[in-house]
């Protein structure tokens, strides 16, 4: 299969501004999955919602978004990803103003599917049209150090924006400032993202639906976990089944002519190595996003704006070090040295975290471990650019696709254990006779050490999975071209 490739490669302005649409999409994106969790209570309030049917809000986006990734990527390659970037931004920012306007439960749960199906569509061939626009070593890296600082900035400024147009407006404006963010993005990708070919091949009618179903079942058995319980049998019987719909897609890709998911990209140590690896930190540092923002507000009593603005300095530290210094130290030492501190720094972030004590000050207790996050602004452009390099270029939407799957994966796997064993380790203390507020720092406390554990298995993996051979090294220091594997 021939790829989706652009036909003519554009100046370095033109993939300047390129960058910056990519990295807008990629913003609104992450902005939108943080901003909602702030705006939670208000629209409980307003539309009367059940507290179960409540985190269908959220559930629903994160279903359509995880098991759509795959496939919409794929389908970049097929169609080209310039015209999948377009839909799919078009379809986010149509849903966006059907969820501001949403007067019932259900409509607004419907427009948070659709929302994750326009943002699985564009994210999907984001890194895609990255890697085939930047092709110089070097510039690769400096373009996805931003590329990455905007997904890990998205989540705070989320939080602290929620708050302030919850407070100042209504929770329908935290939907409503899509629409220019989303209009501006579409006008600008019009002239700024070069056109590509349509790739040769079809898509596998058998396997996109084996794909999408798998992934769909087990992000809806991951995600609704809290509420039946990990051993029940709903979540084990769903589990079964999203196992055997995957299985039966991987079979399946083995024999198709026009195979969705060619199974030569697993093969490549650096694609399946990384991919394991931002599993199993994403799934990690969900216990420093969500659970250090519960107990700032649930145990010191901060407010909803105030919180954001505690985390702030972690998203301040992750930019300075992914747009200041990431580029260069990949250069100079490889991406799995500067991977492998990046987690030895986040190991470090998430053991501290498990000594927080109740009454804990923000300034000697907190502060060091938002800094300690610079480890996050090491780690990701690292792995991105493992991830993405060891895909031949005509695999390069497919292998967006991928990585961005496995972070919805190792995202949605985080919430459902870690909150379940911060909630089993609270209802535990709590029938001790211990305080409230000691009862959930004891909970918190044993999600980040798991969380911790999980980020020395992903280390485990970085040391022994993803060892570069000495030409991917002087790829690196921009000497040769990036061999593919």
């Amino acid at each position: 299969m021939n790829t989706a490739a652009p036909t003519t490669r554009p100046g370095s302005r033109a993939r300047s501004l390129a960058l910056g649409v990519l990295a807008t999409g990629m913003l609104m994106t992450v902005l939108d999955g943080s901003i909602v969790t702030v705006a939670m209570p208000a629209i409980q309030s307003d539309l009367g919602f059940t507290p179960a049917g409540l985190s269908w809000v959220v559930n629903a986006y994160l279903i359509a978004f995880g098991a759509l990734l795959l496939l919409s990527g794929r389908v970049g390659d097929l169609i080209g990803r310039r015209r999948m970037f377009l839909a799919g931004t078009g379809v986010f920012t149509a849903a966006s103003l059907l969820a501001g306007v949403a007067a019932s439960p259900a409509v607004l749960i419907a427009a948070r599917f659709l929302q994750g199906v326009g943002s699985a569509m564009a994210s999907a061939v984001s890194l895609g049209i990255l890697v085939t626009l930047f092709t110089e070593p070097r510039e690769r890296a400096r373009a996805i150090a931003v590329f990455s600082f905007t997904g890990a900035a998205g989540a705070s400024i989320g939080q602290v924006l929620g708050g302030i147009l919850t407070d100042a407006l209504a929770w329908n404006w935290i939907f409503f400032i899509n629409l220019p963010i989303g209009a501006a993005t579409l006008l600008v990708a019009l002239r700024a993202l070069p056109r590509d070919s349509r790739g040769r091949g079809g898509v596998d009618l058998l396997g996109a639906p084996l794909i999408t179903a798998g992934l769909m079942t087990g992000i809806y058995a991951v995600v609704t976990i809290e509420e039946y319980g990990a051993g029940s049998a709903h979540t084990l019987g769903l589990g079964a089944l999203s196992l055997a719909l995957l299985a039966g897609f991987v079979l399946r890709q083995a024999r198709a002519a026009d195979p969705l998911m060619p199974l030569r990209i697993l093969r490549s140590r650096r694609v399946s190595g990384a991919n394991l690896v931002q599993m199993l930190m994403v799934a990690a540092l969900f216990s420093f996003q969500v659970l250090v923002a519960l107990h700032l507000q649930k145990v010191l009593g901060y407010g909803a704006a105030e919180t954001g603005l505690a985390m702030l300095p972690a998203a301040a530290i992750i930019g300075a070090v992914s747009l200041g210094v990431s580029a260069r130290l990949n250069a100079r030492f490889g991406e799995r040295a500067v991977l492998l501190t990046g987690l030895g720094l986040l190991v470090v972030m998430l053991g501290l975290l498990t000594r927080v004590p109740v009454n804990a000050s923000y300034v000697t207790d907190l502060l060091p471990v938002m800094l300690l996050a610079a480890g996050f602004g090491l780690a990701l452009p690292a792995l991105t650019s493992l991830g993405m390099s060891g895909a031949k270029e005509e695999d390069a939407g497919l292998a967006s696709g991928l990585f961005n799957t496995t972070q919805q994966i190792g995202m949605a796997l985080g919430i459902a254990v870690l909150s379940t064993l911060a909630a089993a380790r609270t209802e535990t203390l709590t029938a001790t006779g211990r305080p409230a507020a000691e009862a959930l720092t004891g909970g918190y406390h044993l999600a980040f050490g798991v969380g911790a554990g999980l980020l020395v298995a992903a280390f485990a993996v970085a040391l022994t999975v993803l060892r570069q051979p000495k030409g991917v090294r002087q790829a690196s220091e921009g000497r040769v071209a990036a061999p593919v594997v």
